[in-house]
Order: C-alpha cells, then sequence, then structure tokens
C-alpha cells in the first residue's frame, strides 16, 4: 500500500508539474525534443511583461508549413496586444507576433504548392516572434526573388491593410485625393505607395515635423501633425478629400470629417481588423508591382535583435520610427543594450510595474 501510495503521489504531481507548465507556457520537455527561441509575454502590461526564452518547437499539422523564421515585423497591433487593449485579448502566457518571413523547412500532409528551401512571407495567427512557426499554407505566400527577408517583413501586415483600405474600402481610382495621418509610419509609406500606383492620385501627409525631410517624395502635399493643417489643405483643395485615413482617433476624427467632400470615404482603422477576406489577388498584384512598375520598396526604420524587442517597442511608443521596425533572428544583440537575464520597466529601472499605474510611464500608442 505504502509504494501504491507513492506510485499515486509520484503520477499526481506529475499531472500537478504539466499543467503548471501549461499554464506559465514553460516547457517541459525531453533531452532530444528540439527547441527554440522566443518571445514569451507573460502578462498584459508593460515592457517587463515580454522575455525571450525557449520553448518547443512545432511540427506542421495536415496543411501546414513549417517555416525558419529570418524576419518578423513589429506593429502597433503588438503593442496593444501586449497591453491587452485589443477586442477578446487572447490568454496569456503567449507568443506574440502576426507576420513574418522565412524559408520553408518542412510541409504538412496534404499540403500542396510549397518546397523545402522555399522563401515565404506569411500571417500567422500570434506565435510569430519564434525561430519557427506553422501556419496553415493558405496564409503563405513566396516571396519575389529581389525582396530581401527585412523587406518581406516590412511589407506584408501593412502593405494587406492599405491595399484593403484603398482599393476594397475606399475604391480608389485616377484624380481621387487622399489624405493620410502618421504619413511616416509603415502603414503610411504603404499608403503611400500604392496611391502612386493609380494616375494623378494627390497625397496629403499628416506627420511629425522631424520626419518631413526623409518622407517628403512619397507624398503630394505634407503638413506638421501638431498644427491646424485644415485650412492649407483646404487652400489647396477648397472642396476637401475624398478619402481620409485616421489611425488617431480624437480631436483628429473631427478635423479629418471637416475636410471630407461630401459623399466622401472616411476609414477609422487599426492593423487588428485588416487581414481579413481574400489576400492571394493582392499578393498577385503586388509582385508585379514589385517586378515590373518598382513602385512597391517596402521603408525599413531598424533591425534588431530578439532579444531588443523591448527597445523595439519603446521606440514606436516614442513615435521615432520612419517606416517599419523588424525582428531580425540573425542580428545579435547589440552589447549593453538588451539584457534578457533582467526585467526592466518602462522607465528602464529594475522593479515590478505597479498595477494601474501605466499611464505614467507610457503613453497609450497610437496605429502608425
Amino acid at each position: 500500500m505504502a509504494k501504491e501510495g507513492a506510485d499515486m503521489t509520484e503520477e499526481t504531481q506529475y499531472m500537478i508539474d504539466k499543467h503548471v507548465g501549461k499554464e506559465t507556457g514553460s516547457v517541459e520537455s525531453p533531452a532530444n525534443a528540439k527547441e527554440m527561441r522566443a518571445v514569451m509575454l507573460a502578462g498584459f502590461g508593460g515592457l517587463n511583461k515580454l522575455r525571450v526564452t525557449k520553448k518547443a518547437m512545432p511540427e506542421p499539422q495536415d496543411g501546414e508549413v513549417k517555416i525558419r523564421v529570418k524576419a518578423c515585423g513589429l506593429n502597433f497591433l503588438d503593442l496593444m496586444v501586449r497591453q491587452g487593449t485589443i477586442d477578446n485579448p487572447p490568454k496569456t502566457p503567449l507568443v506574440p507576433g502576426f507576420d513574418c518571413c522565412g524559408i520553408v523547412e518542412s510541409v504538412g500532409e496534404n499540403t500542396t504548392g510549397f518546397e523545402i528551401g522555399d522563401r515565404v512571407m506569411a500571417f500567422v495567427n500570434y506565435n510569430a516572434w519564434a525561430e519557427v512557426v506553422c501556419t496553415p499554407a493558405d496564409f503563405v505566400y513566396k516571396m519575389p526573388d529581389e525582396m530581401s527577408f527585412a523587406e518581406a517583413a516590412a511589407f506584408s501586415l501593412n502593405y494587406v491593410a492599405a491595399y484593403m483600405m484603398l482599393f476594397e474600402v475606399a475604391n480608389l481610382r485616377e484624380g481621387m485625393s487622399v489624405l493620410v495621418h502618421s504619413a511616416g509610419g509603415g502603414v503610411g509609406q504603404a499608403v503611400a505607395q500604392l496611391c502612386s500606383t493609380v494616375p494623378n492620385i494627390t497625397v496629403f501627409g499628416i506627420a511629425s515635423c522631424f520626419k518631413h525631410a526623409a518622407i517628403k517624395d512619397s507624398v503630394t502635399h505634407l503638413f506638421d501633425r501638431n498644427v491646424d493643417y485644415i485650412q492649407e489643405v483646404k487652400k489647396i483643395s477648397p472642396d476637401g478629400v475624398d478619402v481620409v485615413l485616421d489611425c488617431l482617433c480624437g480631436e483628429n476624427t473631427g478635423k479629418g470629417l471637416s475636410l471630407l467632400k461630401p459623399l466622401g470615404t472616411y476609414i477609422l482603422y487599426g492593423a487588428s481588423n485588416m487581414v481579413t477576406g481574400e489576400t492571394k489577388s493582392f499578393f498577385s498584384f503586388a509582385k508585379s508591382w514589385w517586378q515590373v512598375e518598382k513602385k512597391i520598396k517596402p521603408v525599413v526604420d531598424s533591425l534588431w535583435a530578439l532579444e531588443e524587442v523591448k527597445e523595439a517597442m519603446q521606440r514606436i511608443h516614442d513615435r521615432g520610427n520612419i517606416g517599419k521596425l523588424i525582428l531580425d533572428f540573425e542580428k545579435s544583440p547589440t552589447p549593453l543594450m538588451a539584457n534578457d537575464s533582467t526585467e526592466t520597466s518602462e522607465a528602464g529601472e529594475e522593479e515590478e510595474e505597479p498595477e494601474g499605474d501605466n499611464d505614467s510611464k507610457e503613453r497609450m500608442p497610437f496605429i502608425h
């Protein structure tokens, strides 16, 4: 009986450990199991909730593609996920990230259209910020030969969002005018470039003044976001604009509506709404734009090592980026910048972030 009781205790402890492992996101795997690096979000809150850790490597299921990740995009949607400010936030712990690119390592059964070694970009339902991802083949797209991994990571989510807003919602056509907020961000630059594929489109860009020199050639007219740009736009286009793309909300919504022509299209957006519907046709157009028209060139702001994800997120919070920030899996962290063994707060102090005090340390992000 004593032996049986001991066996039961060991079995019970094993089940408890297994359950706890699932709840905390830790992986208790056999010594011969393959592991990978991944960014883990332990809970919603500040940057101290992020940490690079080891995780069991996934294997492709039926209809899936296994990708060795080379680069990932860092989007404002990811910051909103980290803060838990999206609709129906997922349970933590989790691996963030929705888009990535890399090389096909294997395919699951009944998966067609891809071979080992293919260079691809892909959408995933979280889990992108890891060395290996598996995702259904329907959400995987072959990269043009001339496209780098950094460009691919800057391309997918931003350009799909911009494409759907301009062509599927606003029905952009020759001679129209578009006003876009945060013109220096990843989506803003995608909007400007896609507008250039249609003849005679006037693009009014709104951006922070320090970004103007870098982006002035991508839009028709550029204005400082911190001044009253309504009258300046009306001097150029007295009747207003056909399309307003607003990612800022607040007082900017009223300004945008005052500039909208009768029967114009006003789009209030966040990146979380954009990856829906049919995207295959978009990538067919995109390949043509990339290879023939040469009008599409994703703007990469900077490359960051996986261990520097906190610093990368802070750069977006500070509105310092022009274009897309990229997590580069082959980049080594800058010495003294990223110390993964130390949990740091938004202010850089080695302390636990008090609950309910996020506003004092960090501004709510806007979608770029």
